[in-house]
Formats: C-alpha cells, structure tokens, sequence
C-alpha cells in the first residue's frame, strides 16, 4: 500500500483514467495459462478497503480493483489479503493490535459466508488441495509489524491466526525497523527487538516482508534471516531513481542470493519515474495556489482544476512494468520474481492493461510476446513464490 504518495491524487486520476486510449487484449493462450495454473499475488488490500468503504466481493462490485467474478475472470487463485495497519496507530497503544484482529476477522468472515468462493489458506498444501475445489484460498500478510507490540507473544498469536508473512515497517519507523519513507533513522536498520522479531519468525514459519523497511533494514534482515525473505510488493529503483522504496540492483542481488523473491508492485509510481514524481510536482503548485489565494476560496478551486486538466496522471504501462520483470530476470534469473500486484491499495494509479484482478492474462500475453516459455510464466505466477513459503515451513517445523 502506498497511501502517502497516492490517496491525495484520487480526485485527479479519476479525471483522466478514461483519457488512456490504448488497449491490450489476450491471446486465448494467456487465458488458458492464467487459468490452468495458480496465481499467487501477494498483495492485495481489500481488509483496508472494506473496512473504510464496504462491498459485498462476493459478487461483483462497483468501487475497488477486486471482487469475486473478476478474480476468477483473471485466474487469481491465491489473493494474498493484507492486513494493512496505518503507521501512526503505533503511537496509541492497542490501536494496532486492535485493527489488525477486526482484519483478519473480516476476511474469516468472507470466506464463513462464501464458503463454495473462498477459504482461509494456512499453508501451500492447503492452497494446492483448495485449488482442486475451485475455491479462491485467502492467504494473510500483515502490512506493517506494529501490532506485535514489542511482545513475542503476539507473534504467536497472529501466526496461529493465519499471518503468514509481515512487512516489518511502512510509511513510519516503528518499534521493528526503519522505514524507508522516514528520514527519521532511530535504529540505523533493525532495533534490537526486530533482530530478535526475525529469528523467531523464521522458527514460527512467518516469511519476512522487506518492502517498506530502509536498505539498512532490509541487509540487516538478509543477513539474519536463515530462510529467503520476500518483497511483497515492490518494484525496482533502476526505473524509479531516488525512490528508497522500491528496490536496487544490489539489493536485488543480495535477495537473489538469499533466495528469496521480489514480487512486482503495479502502482504506476512504482513503475516509472514520471508518474513517481507528479505528486510531488502537482502538489507543490497546488500549496503555491492556495497560499496565493487562500485554501478553499473559489479562484483557488479554479486555478487547482486548471493545474489538473493540464497535468493529466501518467499511468504508466503494462509494457513498463513488463521492463521491470525482464530486468530481474536479466540481472539475477528468473527464479526471482513474483506479483506483488498492490491492487486496493495505490488508488486510481493502477497501469493501462493492468486495472484490477482481471487483467492477470494480459501480463501473461505480455510475457509470452516477449519470449517467455510457460514454464519461466509459471515460476513467475506461482512457482517461485511457493518455493520460499515451503522453505520456510519446512525450516519452522523443525525448529
């Protein structure tokens, strides 16, 4: 989720969503593909979403990027759920903990009153017998690891709750790690209780989530961990420069060494540079605009819509995110990646031909026009995603 470089854009991205004029279609191919094998996407933000604006997705539904229909219309097999907690919770204590039950208790519940769409999905073996049912498995991650609340304790208790993996911080340093959106570095990587958090999750059986955490952070964590870590939801900083989120060369080096996965956010500001710096562009001009003529008066208002209607988003494209699967795949192999797709949860900035959970086949068609066998498309759908999580419950049961 990339909530603060996103949701303060949704009234401009409405107005030129329907602007874009290219189309992309699949190949009967890529349909079969995407629905013959499983697709694992790694994060996706509906707890959040229904929690804030909800919708029956057990049908098909007006707002958001997923819902039942277009889930088996794209081929998603295993949407993993997020269990989204904002950064300043940590500052009351219990907030965090609170949410993230009351999240986790939204999705049993989706899956208690859709029992023939959807189960709850604890381990890759559940996942692999529930896709044999034709039901969508609903796999947990927690994003963001305030709610542990400095207790081991908590770990245990959001493991046996089916959280699977944890990204260590998010937009704020927390009690775990630095984050990569805060300039406030108070640990210079881990804290010495997040250091112990990485062991235990390994021997618990909790993947380790480095998207979000400070490159100090994320070495640190690569080098504790004794099982491959995971990027749940990012892209690469070679097309993004300056953006500490997404992920570098060497980083991604040091992941593949680990054994581990990125797995590529399709937020169009993680995608290209363009549309990561229009926020900041168009912010900037809308405070210079309200300092001149006072927030909220009417020729404010008007000179704010003139700055958007000039400045219509730059929705990156299926092709560009494409560039960021070849380049994991050129520099590292294709062992290495994963979809991390980030839908619900970047807002209306998703790119042409990737919109909501629907479109997996064109990604699929996409590879295949560049070359891709089905065998290197399966490792990306699913397969080298579920070599991590097997690692890490094969190494947490005998630990």
């Amino acid at each position: 989720m990339n909530k603060p470089l996103i949701l303060g854009l949704v009234g401009a991205l409405s107005l030129t969503t329907a602007a874009v004029a290219q189309e992309y279609t699949a190949s009967e191919r890529a349909h079969r593909i995407a629905q013959d094998n499983l697709i694992i996407d790694t994060h996706i933000d509906v707890p959040y979403r229904l929690n804030k604006d909800w919708e029956d997705v057990t049908r098909a539904t007006k707002r958001g990027d997923f819902d039942y229909p277009r889930a088996k219309q794209g081929g998603l097999n295993v949407p993993f759920m997020s269990v989204y907690i904002p950064a300043q919770l940590e500052q009351t204590p219990g907030a965090s903990y609170q949410l993230a039950h009351q999240l986790i208790d939204s999705m049993e519940a989706l899956a208690w009153r859709a029992p023939q769409k959807f189960a709850m999905a604890y381990s890759v073996d559940q996942v692999m017998q529930q896709q044999e049912r034709g039901v969508i498995s609903i796999a947990l991650g927690m994003e963001n690891g305030s709610p542990i609340e400095g207790d081991i304790n908590n770990l245990y208790e959001f493991y046996n709750r089916g959280i699977r993996y944890i990204t260590l911080a998010h937009s704020q340093s927390n009690h775990i790690s630095d984050s990569s959106y805060d300039v406030r570095r108070q640990w210079n990587g881990l804290s010495p209780f997040g250091k112990e958090l990485v062991k235990e999750m390994n021997n618990v059986g909790v993947m380790i989530d480095i998207s979000h955490v400070s490159d100090e952070a994320f070495w640190q964590a690569v080098e504790i961990s004794k099982v491959p870590v995971i990027a749940s939801h990012s892209s690469l900083r070679r097309y993004t420069p300056g953006f500490e989120r997404n992920m570098s060369d060497e980083m991604i080096k040091g992941l593949a060494k680990n054994g581990g996965v990125i797995m590529i956010n399709f937020g169009s500001s993680f995608v290209t540079q363009q549309a990561n710096r229009y926020g900041d562009i168009v912010r900037k001009q809308i405070a210079a605009i309200n300092e001149q003529y006072g927030e909220g008066s009417e020729e404010a208002e008007k000179r704010i819509a003139e700055v958007r209607a000039k400045n219509p988003f730059p929705f990156a494209t299926l092709e560009e995110v494409l560039n960021h699967i070849d380049h994991v795949k050129n520099l590292v192999g294709i062992e290495y990646i994963g979809i991390g797709s980030d839908y619900d949860g970047v807002g209306d900035s998703l790119p042409v031909g990737l919109k909501d959970v629907s479109t997996y086949p064109n990604l699929v068609q996409g590879l295949l026009d560049r070359g891709y066998s089905e065998e290197e498309i399966e490792k990306i759908l699913y397969k080298n995603f579920v070599r991590v999580w097997r690692e890490v419950e094969t190494y947490a049961a005998k630990h």
